[in-house]
């Protein structure tokens, strides 16, 4: 009766499947933990100042002096609570959430932090909520992006230019990704994509010649297609309002799957009777498209348990939520550290502090 009045209360107060899937281990199994009130003394047996500088990168993806500077720039508060009373630093639940996106490990092996895996799991839910909820414009409007203007709009379109680019207010470019995940249990044909060949859910993004992931809509289960979702993300209609100017429109470039419209153009059709002046159009656009992928690349290379498929489990775990935050903290790997694109592109991408403003 009291593991179903705990699930109750949960499910009531909104808990994500994470969340859900949690309370049930640790009712059964029980938490042996204390659980403390707001005031009592937290005896914490992680702390980042024991852990030695060179092992930082390795666990955390961050160098030590730049996991304080992203603990403030990311606003986390100063104790993280969970509804089972867990409660830990900020900069310690924070450590927990890079340490979990870093590799696809248990959570029972994580033990450098001292706790239970089911207080690890909920500490770490609580993380990841915080970081969107206070960062999700980031990703989800180019409105909300303050660094996002004229002047940066023009760097980007001049990079993009100098390497060739046949278009000279192009500022970045638009793709989609699929991410693999466990085939559901429930509505698993609309997750199936034929194209790819797996169970996927679906975003659309834009990444810019820096490599940042300006705009990251979704997800969208795995059948869906890349125009239909285009429609659906409004991203369109944001570029309207901050890709238009009196003087000069700048211009996004995808594939041909999007459709040609003013703020966004895609190849020419390749039906065999192409003109040389816009086949060398297609093919110039078509490598430095490319770095897209890179983009991709570096969000797994930094957070390999986003592409751990035994683990996205869409019915226990807020698959979306851990790649949209996985997304947000590639960008500000991205800023202190830079990555392929911006070398490529010979373009800086903004500070820490500017980019999460």
């Amino acid at each position: 009766m009291e593991m179903e009045q705990d699930l109750d209360n949960i499910i009531v107060a909104g808990a994500n499947p994470s969340d859900i899937e949690a309370a049930i281990i640790i009712n059964i199994l029980g938490d042996h933990e204390q659980q403390m009130d707001g005031n009592d003394e937290i005896h914490e047996p992680f702390n980042l100042d024991d852990v030695l500088m060179s092992d930082c990168k390795y666990l955390f993806r961050f160098e030590k002096n730049d996991i304080y500077r992203l603990c403030a720039a990311l606003r986390m508060p100063p104790y993280v609570r969970t509804y089972k009373g867990n409660k830990v630093t900020g900069l310690t639940c924070l450590c927990m959430v890079l340490r979990r996106l870093a590799y696809p490990n248990r959570l029972r092996d994580l033990n450098l932090f001292g706790l239970s895996p089911q207080s690890m799991s909920l500490i770490i839910n609580r993380g990841l909520e915080i970081i969107m909820n206070n960062h999700s414009h980031l990703i989800e409007n180019l409105q909300g992006l303050q660094w996002l203007n004229h002047q940066r709009l023009q760097l980007y379109a001049e990079a993009i230019q100098n390497k060739g680019g046949a278009i000279p207010n192009c500022w970045g470019f638009i793709d989609g990704t699929a991410r693999a995940i466990c085939k559901p249990s429930v509505d698993e044909e609309n997750y199936y994509s034929g194209h790819k060949r797996f169970h996927c859910i679906k975003y659309k993004s834009v990444l810019c010649p820096d490599g940042i992931i300006a705009s990251l809509k979704g997800a969208w289960a795995g059948r869906r297609h890349d125009a239909a979702m285009l429609a659906e993300s409004g991203l369109y209609e944001e570029l309207e309002r901050v890709a238009v100017f009196p003087e000069q429109n700048f211009v996004l470039y995808g594939d041909q799957a999007y459709g040609l419209r003013e703020l966004l153009l895609t190849p020419f059709p390749n039906r065999g009777n192409l003109e040389p002046h816009q086949l060398e159009f297609n093919n110039s656009m078509k490598l430095l498209r490319l770095t897209v992928e890179w983009g991709f690349q570096k969000v797994i290379s930094e957070f390999a348990f986003l592409d751990f498929k035994k683990n996205q489990k869409l019915l226990l775990q807020d698959v979306e939520l851990m790649y949209k935050v996985g997304i947000i903290l590639c960008n500000c790997h991205s800023t202190l550290y830079g990555n392929q694109t911006s070398q490529y592109f010979n373009v800086n991408p903004p500070i820490l502090e500017e980019y999460l403003g």
